[in-house]
């Protein structure tokens, strides 16, 4: 039995439902919760110590249970307090790969009400010396990569820093390390936080070449993880499967694989939070690999796929993907760039059970936002899907004005899931988020169903396989060249990364400039990922318009000729 989208939204958020919702007042706003949601991030991670000795976090040939992981949540929440003297608002970064160790860290970080700052592991010294100015973090837990690049930053502003994984290397002096500092066995502190307090910082480049920090409060977090389940509980009831009675054991009870970087909005919220809401099993790889993680979906019979398109089209491309079972998927896509139509077709073709998903989300909206999946995306390839009750959004003009079905103009968000700001920078919150509605700065249409469509990009901007790329930062960096006259970087389509970052550069008279001069400078400044791969030497001034803008689509034709 199918039934409409509107009548299996309202049957799940009916009073008295798990997901029924509610209006609250937050700084003078009036939005639609879930009333049920917990209030705060704390009471979730609490609710992991009722699982036990059940796998949960599985590293390699590590497997952490449940309890485990707890354990060391409430002995880290100790040392933070008591040792550290972190109070409710202090903020502790953390700066590490995918390990376990970064979610035990998270979760400690924000059950005692500190603010978590999430800093990107591709960032170079430069990067993260920004970082730790503009957050100003009391402690910050890093692997030893890591604390060699952040230490010398730290120790000058009196960070105190807490180093995993050191293996045999001892950490710098002044480095405390994990194993010999984590007091197991003490209590979490009673030290516990609000609904509107902040929970998370999370960089985002910004276009003026700096990164801002998007801060987000515990009621975001925790209305955003209520928003993806409520979106599979209406997909259930649209099937009539809510009133279908459950199978006593399925026969592949669910598992999700972490193949994006827990410090970006993806893999922190939808995949790794879900996972402690849930009590589901989730397996980290240490680095991504298409047959690697072929290898472990067949070992550990996991049954989410989430991470950029880029990633599914390795998985697809791998010439040993008929090696291996992938029956236990039942969803394969994720989110951070457009899945092209031909892929959704490629997924929906290519494995037994696994159905083509997406889901068109923001650092500032916490990854949630409309989203697609099974019938609906094999039916409308092109589109990002539809969001939940709590989502409002609204295409707008340049003046402001919302816009019929059908209207093309920028892509608005509101809800109780956004950011509240970019933490430090109040005219960038201003320009972002206006009267409690997101800017989004996409170029899009909903149509008379619902569906929204991404169609352009309004802002500088290069997504680069789920990685964002603003033109201006490298830009900047490139005109720190002496022999650099002209500069411009833009996008290119990539068939695996969706697009590929390209500069077009103009010498000064006389000099001589080579690639490997300006890979060399950017090498040394920028994560490897904004590095220009294509390049174009240019004799003649930059193509400009008559207001003196770069005309770079020019520059992308001719660099594609």
């Amino acid at each position: 039995m199918d039934t409409t989208y509107d009548a299996a939204a309202a049957r799940v958020t009916a009073p008295g439902q798990r997901f029924e919702t509610g209006q609250v007042d937050v700084d003078g706003r009036t939005y639609t919760t879930f009333v049920n949601a917990p209030p705060t991030l704390r009471p979730l991670f609490a609710s992991a110590r009722e699982r036990g000795d059940r796998d949960f976090l599985v590293y390699e040939d590590e497997r952490w249970s449940f309890a485990e992981v707890m354990a060391q949540v409430d002995a880290l929440g100790h040392l933070l307090v008591h040792e550290h003297g972190v109070h409710v608002g202090d903020r502790v970064a953390i700066a590490m790969r995918n390990y376990p160790e970064w979610i035990v860290s998270f979760a400690a970080i924000t059950s005692i009400g500190a603010i978590a700052v999430a800093l990107n592991a591709w960032w170079t010294a430069d990067e993260l010396e920004y970082a730790l100015d503009d957050s100003t973090p009391t402690v910050l837990m890093g692997d030893r990569e890591r604390i060699e690049r952040a230490w010398p930053g730290c120790e000058r502003r009196g960070i105190a820093a807490i180093a995993v994984r050191q293996g045999e290397a001892e950490p710098p002096a002044g480095v405390s390390r994990w194993e010999d500092v984590l007091p197991l066995g003490e209590a979490l502190p009673d030290q516990a936080p609000g609904p509107d307090d902040d929970a998370t910082i999370l960089y985002t480049s910004g276009t003026t070449g700096n990164p801002k920090g998007a801060v987000s409060t515990h009621r975001a977090l925790v209305q955003s993880l209520m928003g993806f389940g409520c979106r599979v509980a209406i997909e259930r009831a649209r099937t009539g499967a809510a009133a279908a009675p459950e199978p006593e054991a399925p026969a592949d009870p669910p598992v999700l694989i972490l193949v994006v970087p827990l410090f970006h909005v993806t893999g922190l919220v939808p995949v790794m939070l879900s996972c402690f809401a849930a009590g589901v099993k989730l397996v980290i790889m240490y680095k991504w690999h298409a047959e690697r993680a072929l290898e472990l979906i067949e070992r550990e019979r996991v049954t989410s796929f989430v991470g950029v398109p880029t990633q599914s089209w390795d998985l697809l491309e791998s010439p040993r993907f008929a090696e291996f079972d992938t029956s236990s998927l039942v969803s394969v896509g994720g989110g951070g760039a457009p899945m092209p139509p031909k892929m959704v077709a490629r997924v929906e073709r290519s494995f037994s059970k696994g159905r083509p998903s997406i889901g068109y989300g923001l650092t500032e909206t916490n990854a949630y936002g409309p989203g697609h999946s099974g019938d609906d995306f094999v039916r409308k390839p092109t589109s990002t899907g539809r969001g939940t009750p709590i989502l409002q959004v609204e295409v707008r003009d340049e003046d402001g004005n919302a816009l019929p079905p059908g209207g093309v103009g920028e892509i608005w968000f509101k809800g109780p899931h956004l950011i509240r700001g970019y933490w430090g920078k109040p005219e960038a919150t201003a320009e972002t988020i206006v009267d409690g509605w997101l800017r989004t700065g996409d170029l899009g249409r909903v149509d008379d169903e619902g569906f929204v469509y991404v169609q352009d990009r309004l802002k500088d901007i290069i997504l680069r396989g789920g990685e964002n790329v603003y033109c201006a930062e490298v830009e900047a960096a490139l005109y720190e060249h002496p022999s650099v006259l002209e500069a411009a970087v833009f996008g290119v389509p990539h068939e695996r990364l969706g697009e590929e970052v390209a500069a077009a550069v103009v010498p000064k008279p006389g000099a001589r400039l080579t690639v490997a001069d300006l890979e060399g400078l950017l090498g040394a400044h920028l994560a490897p990922f904004k590095v220009p791969s294509r390049w174009l030497l240019a004799e003649a001034p930059l193509p400009r318009n008559a207001a003196g803008k770069v005309l770079k689509r020019s520059l992308r034709d001719e660099l594609a000729s």
